[in-house]
């Protein structure tokens, strides 16, 4: 049983990484990109959905503190992998730094839970994305027939066929180039930052400060409820480290662009909260799935709810393309260590890209998303993204220990306090989450443990290393 508990040498990572084996990703993106990469993952269904719910369901106006407590828990972790992401530049994010400091079930498990994580929400997003196109069209009097945009015993429903287009196209951008596809995602993230910053500057004037009153509605416990439920809103920054094997300086820029982009949104977020509860008092935003469009009409901008469908779908958009990049990328290292079958860490030979892992991704995802609702199954995201941060930060620590020898380009401040705050954080914010969504995830990290060890385990790459 020692040899699930066996570590994957850094030095091999990084050779592999260069392209020694033949299995390695084109290398095109630098600091700007890499923020921008992030950007677009954070900025997208949770700015434009979550913030209303969490307000008339758990937070009231506190939920600019809602919005603090998940940004710190995201902050540790992000200094977590700032160090490892700047150490081991190599595809697969907390899957590789598990297997370069704990071994490799817990490389397993937390790969297995990136595959569900990922999954989840870009067919969650999909479906969300399909709904407002819809809404765009009807708005211009274009009516689709509800066959086919809603999933199969939803509102007469057969197959929600939006949702499979924006997949499809997505997945041939991404087969195309990493260049391409992150030249896009550049585009969409201006569009909906501009968007963001138009109601800033808009609702900051229409605030009505009694709104905020009672400030804590629900308590501290809806607070810290209400974080774990925006805790969504953040999901996207760790994307960015999957991208670590195509930076073209991954030592300098995968740092900032983790840093960068988790402090820029986290503002976003802290200002757009506040005005948005000042602005129209927060139980009214408990029937509605477009809170930022809804308190524009509110005051009477009616041109608002066309400006924010617009940015709620650049934004969307924006965050399919980098939650379906970031499962590629996992796959694709999983695959190169012998873990999943070899076909997924086949690379193009003209575009230097995952295609046929990407194309796997594509199909099943888009399934999901033709076939299926939303419903509790996307909290499965938020518990999959935590369980990943509290791995990456114990790593850390245990690193420090055992490796106290490696370069580190960027080293996480005040180790091991640091990482003990994001493990204590992202804990609790899983305590908070409903008990099903916690065995929703035990059940699937129980099907992966059974996967790894009648296959993983047995083709591992670790098994042709001579002792």
């Amino acid at each position: 049983m020692s040899s699930i508990f066996r570590t994957k040498s850094i030095d091999a990572m990084l050779r592999e990484s260069s392209g020694e084996t033949g299995k390695s990703l084109k290398k095109a993106l630098g600091a700007f990109e890499l923020t921008m990469l992030g950007m677009g993952a954070i900025i997208g269904t949770g700015i434009f959905v979550l913030t209303g719910v969490a307000a008339a369901k758990y937070s009231g106006p506190a939920l600019i503190i809602s919005f603090i407590i998940s940004g710190l828990a995201c902050a540790f972790a992000a200094l977590c992998y700032a160090e490892f992401a700047a150490m081991v530049p190599v595809a697969g994010s907390a899957y590789t730094y598990g297997y370069a400091a704990l071994g490799e079930i817990w490389a397993w498990i937390i790969g297995w839970d990136l595959i569900l994580e990922y999954a989840v929400a870009v067919a969650a997003v999909a479906i969300g994305w399909s709904g407002y196109i819809v809404s765009l069209l009807e708005s211009v009097g274009v009516h689709l027939p509800a066959a086919l945009v809603n999933a199969p015993h939803v509102k007469g429903g057969f197959i929600n066929v939006p949702a499979i287009i924006i997949i499809s196209l997505i997945t041939l951008l991404l087969i195309k180039g990493v260049k391409e596809s992150t030249t896009m995602n550049n585009i969409i993230v201006g569009i909906k930052v501009l968007v963001v910053a138009v109601f800033i500057a808009v609702g900051i004037f229409h605030i009505n400060p009694s709104n905020w009153h009672p400030f804590m509605p629900y308590g501290w416990n809806g607070v810290f409820t209400g974080a774990s439920i925006v805790f969504f809103a953040y999901i996207g920054f760790d994307a960015v480290s999957t991208a670590a094997e195509e930076a073209k300086n991954p030592q300098r820029d995968l740092p900032k662009g983790i840093i960068a982009s988790l402090v820029i949104c986290t503002i976003l977020y802290i200002v757009v909260s506040g005005i948005l509860t000042g602005m129209v008092p927060y139980m009214q935003f408990a029937n509605t799935s477009a809170p930022v469009a809804f308190a524009l009409q509110q005051i009477g901008i009616k041109w608002g709810s066309a400006l924010v469908s617009v940015g709620a779908v650049s934004g969307i958009t924006s965050v399919l393309i980098v939650m379906m990049f970031g499962q590629t990328r996992v796959l694709f290292v999983m695959s190169r260590d012998g873990l999943l079958p070899k076909v997924f860490s086949s690379v193009h030979s003209t575009f230097g890209t995952p295609a046929k892992s990407t194309a796997f991704v594509g199909v099943v995802t888009a399934l999901v998303a033709g076939f299926t609702s939303i419903s509790e199954v996307a909290e499965l995201t938020n518990i999959g993204t935590l369980a990943a941060f509290i791995i990456v930060s114990a790593a850390i620590i245990v690193l420090r220990k055992t490796r106290p020898d490696l370069k580190r380009a960027f080293k996480c401040p005040g180790v091991p306090v640091i990482p003990a705050l994001a493990i204590l954080f992202c804990s609790f914010l899983i305590y908070k989450l409903p008990v099903i969504t916690h065995w929703r995830f035990v059940i699937w990290i129980v099907i992966g443990l059974v996967i790894y060890f009648l296959y993983g385990r047995k083709h591992s790459a670790l098994n042709q290393i001579k002792k």
